[in-house]
């Protein structure tokens, strides 16, 4: 079995049952027969889920499209589900959908180039030449964008550079990272 087959498997033996109070703490191992019991199930998305979750990003309000989910660049895409305990051993149901996590790949710029080799014009059109050849090789990957975190010695300068090559900086989003780690050493 495949690395990628045996994630989904353990995914999907990990998915969530929690028992939850009305408070919505975990219920301490006590049963209450008037307190509805709820379990969480991730799964991977289907065609299916499409109009859940246009609605579910439309009640998010935010200013951004709904992606093209049947991208090939999505790489990861899972639908969380809750219901009923009672009902946990039947089918999933699409009206249970509360959430959904979509990753797509991107790609992240470096730039090796000596600043010893030639003059700065010389410097400049090797750089023409690199940020030409590797733009080609990522379209024809099948990206669809690449991203330049600048040092901050050389983000004011360079980053004017970078804006004649038609790079935009987009500071109405607010970056994040997660480096990431073997699931499987936290447990």
């Amino acid at each position: 079995m495949c690395p990628v087959q045996t994630a989904v498997r353990h995914r999907k033996v990990r998915s969530l049952m929690l028992g939850l109070k009305s408070g919505g703490s975990p219920a301490a191992g006590r049963q209450d027969r008037r307190t509805p019991r709820f379990f969480m199930l991730v799964r991977e998305y289907r065609e299916s889920d499409l109009a859940q979750l246009r609605a579910i990003h439309a009640a998010q309000g935010f200013d951004y499209s709904l992606p093209d989910l049947s991208n090939p660049l999505f790489v990861t895409k899972l639908v969380l589900e809750k219901g009923d305990v009672s009902e946990q051993h039947k089918a999933a149901h699409d009206d249970a959908i509360i959430g959904a996590a979509f990753l797509r790949l991107t790609a992240e710029a470096y730039l090796l180039l000596d600043p010893r080799a030639g003059k700065p014009r010389q410097r400049w059109q090797s750089l023409l030449a690199l940020h030409a050849a590797a733009e080609r090789d990522a379209w024809q990957r099948g990206l669809e964008d690449v991203h330049a975190w600048l040092p901050p010695p050389i983000a004011k300068k360079f980053g004017k550079r970078l804006a004649r090559l038609g790079w935009l900086r987009d500071d109405t989003w607010t970056p994040y990272c997660r480096q990431l780690s073997s699931p499987y050493t936290k447990y």
